[in-house]
């Protein structure tokens, strides 16, 4: 099991970090050159850069990805399809997209958009705070434990 993270501006990649650390779980946040970074990280974790372009770095997750990985992304486009290469999938808030929820997220996505399109107002996300970033810590803490209890984090080596 990997922890991917959709890096162009995930909020929680210093806390998927320590949380890699903490499980002994490898980390690879795929980003656009834009964000390339000198800065010095652990051994576990790895940067795949992709080209500026629109969705370039969700489509090399896609490719990336394996069965077993876990991703953190906000994108409701990018859930859908990792969803669909048996990976789990969470928001930076700690919400895991499933099978049961992604179609109605996607739903309400497109009906965003149709509105912004004929010129209405909608709510943006709002403020991401230290609160929002402590429960999505134990979201994911939880959740890699239970993995681990049930053998779910060693799925993806096994099927090598």
């Amino acid at each position: 099991m990997r922890l991917i993270i959709d890096g162009d501006g995930s909020p929680v990649k210093n806390e998927v970090i320590g949380l890699g650390q903490r499980f002994g779980l490898s980390v690879v946040i795929v980003t656009s050159v834009d964000h390339f970074t000198n800065k010095e990280y652990p051994p576990h974790v790895s940067f795949i850069y992709v080209d500026k372009g629109a969705d370039r770095a969700d489509y090399r997750i896609v490719k990336e990805i394996q069965p077993g990985d876990w991703v953190i992304t906000q994108d409701y486009g990018l859930a859908s399809l990792v969803l669909g290469k048996h990976a789990r999938v969470f928001h930076h808030s700690g919400k895991e997209y499933t099978p049961d929820n992604i179609d109605e997220l996607l739903t309400q996505r497109f009906m965003g958009a149709q509105l912004r399109k004929a010129g209405k107002r909608t709510k943006g996300p709002k403020p991401f705070t230290a609160l929002d970033r402590q429960q999505f810590t134990k979201i994911l803490v939880e959740a890699i434990q239970q993995a681990n209890a049930t053998g779910e984090s060693h799925a993806s080596e096994s099927s090598d």
